[in-house]
């Protein structure tokens, strides 16, 4: 039976365009996809996101289904989950 603490999300290493790598909790990832999410205009978010109504619920499923994110040609935002512990 694999170990459960394979399956936890509580930190994320985050890249970004131009910018060391960071590590985040899943509560600082969730706060940066939301301000990141907050600069875009609706239509020019990806189709799958648009079908959302809050920037939270948009968030909320970025995490749970991709690791990145295109911000603008060029520009980007990846977070992979990590276990800092042993």
């Amino acid at each position: 039976m694999p170990d459960p603490l394979m399956y936890q999300q509580d930190h994320f290493v985050v890249l970004e365009t131009n910018q060391l790598e960071q590590f985040l909790t899943l509560s600082e990832l969730l706060e940066k996809l939301k301000t990141t999410l907050q600069q875009f205009i609706i239509t020019d978010l990806p189709p799958d996101l648009q079908n959302f109504d809050t920037v939270e619920a948009q968030a909320q499923y970025l995490l749970d289904t991709s690791c990145k994110l295109d911000i603008a040609p060029g520009q980007y935002l990846q977070w992979y989950a990590v276990r800092l512990e042993k």
